[in-house]
């Protein structure tokens, strides 16, 4: 089986331009592709994952990988699955992440000279003259096309900004770009970016002529995977200071039924017919094939060692034990106190594991909190000073845990 024939089969191709050149250059090492973050946050989360193991996947079968960096195209926004504008960001900002994304990536992807390569398309794209850009690629794009496009429907009712309606030009114009300076063939996205790579592609055709071999790939459920990593309404990131290696385990630990063996065939490097054998389990089984996932992702981000701390915190807490030693800890500071006391509400802000008191309390109200083992009833109900100098472990729901110091 080739490399193509594998992405295939882990369920990760949705649309591509022209499979069969496609299959030949994936299968022979030959294409030179990328793909692009990006950066409005100063971490990669666990949505980037099918990327980035995908840049690996095919490294290791002789492709070259671009990562590109979105410094520029991050200036704009993309609008594509979004229900209003992406807020603003300073250039300042937009570098500082880009540098923590580089950092991330360097666990997943080998670069070097013939290896990988990181791009950043602010080098290009800020110093484009409007006039020039109205000229040479305005006149290549439909407007009436690009109405059309799903990435724009679903913002035409609310509105949609003249600013982020350039988005498409500006994602079109990077494949044009690497294609001409860095010999990219080919370009990966997630299927909600079908419209903004077949832009991409049409402009290398109609600028450079139709013998030009631009290719799209987009992956079948990267738009979906974009929900994947987020937890009640936060992200799960790869950075471990703003989520945990356990908290990062704890998270694919609890993934759906449903879900654990596609993630597994997406996500992980177990051979196929491992994989396979495991879609006869059932019922208890679905539970070890979780563990065998958040493991997997959990080393592949943060190490061996931190998987296996967290999987054995982890497995105590499931089996009722009490290793709390690598559980995700808050610290209870004497400002936070009133009168020695501290109410379990203002404990779950404080560690970010509700947003408001108005949830905090429908929780309660719900029994889907308990305090040291002890479900709350009360919706202010406190815990003291004394307390929290023995440790303090709130559960919300069936498998979020958190514990609290003083």
């Amino acid at each position: 089986m080739g490399i193509y024939e594998e992405l295939i089969e882990r369920g990760l191709i949705a649309q591509v331009t022209n499979e069969e050149e496609i299959r030949e250059m994936v299968n022979a090492g030959k294409a030179k592709f990328y793909i692009g973050f990006d950066c409005t946050a100063d971490s990669l989360t666990a949505g980037h994952f099918m990327a980035l193991t995908l840049m690996k996947r095919l490294q290791m079968a002789g492709n070259q990988p671009i990562a590109l960096i979105g410094g520029g195209t991050t200036m704009i926004g993309d609008p594509s699955g979004r229900s209003d504008m992406r807020k603003m960001l300073t250039r300042e900002d937009i570098d500082h992440n880009a540098e923590c994304f580089r950092k991330q990536m360097e666990r997943f992807i080998e670069f070097g000279e013939g290896k990988a390569q990181m791009v950043n398309n602010a080098d290009w794209l800020l110093d484009l003259n409007y006039v020039d850009v109205l000229r040479e690629v305005g006149a290549c794009f439909s407007v009436n096309n690009m109405l059309r496009a799903e990435c724009y429907k679903q913002r035409m009712e609310k509105g949609l900004s003249f600013f982020e309606f350039n988005y498409m030009i500006m994602q079109s114009y990077d494949f044009y770009y690497l294609f001409q300076h860095y010999d990219c063939n080919m370009q990966f996205g997630g299927d909600d970016q079908w419209s903004n790579m077949l832009g991409g592609t049409e402009l290398i055709r109609k600028k450079l002529g139709k013998d030009a071999h631009a290719m799209t790939i987009t992956l079948l459920t990267d738009s979906n995977g974009k929900k994947m990593g987020k937890t009640a309404g936060n992200a799960v990131w790869l950075d471990a200071n703003k989520t945990s290696p356990y908290e990062f385990y704890q998270y694919w630990r609890n993934v759906e039924d449903a879900d654990v063996l596609k993630c597994i065939r997406m996500l992980t490097f177990i051979p196929l017919d491992e994989i396979n054998e495991m879609d006869k389990w059932e019922g208890s089984e679905l539970n070890k094939a979780k563990e065998i996932l958040a493991f997997e992702l959990t080393q592949m981000v943060h190490g061996t060692e931190e998987a296996e701390k967290a999987q054995t915190a982890a497995r105590a807490l499931f089996a009722g034990g009490s290793d709390d030693s690598n559980m995700p800890q808050t610290t209870i500071e004497d400002a936070d106190l009133e009168d020695g006391k501290i109410t379990v509400l203002a404990m779950m802000i404080k560690a970010e594991m509700i947003k408001s008191n108005g949830e905090g309390r429908r929780l309660i109200q719900q029994g889907g909190v308990s305090v040291n083992g002890e479900k709350v009833v009360d919706v202010f109900h406190t815990v003291t000073a004394d307390d929290l100098a023995e440790g303090v472990i709130i559960k919300k729901g069936k498998k979020v845990f958190r514990k609290f110091t003083k």
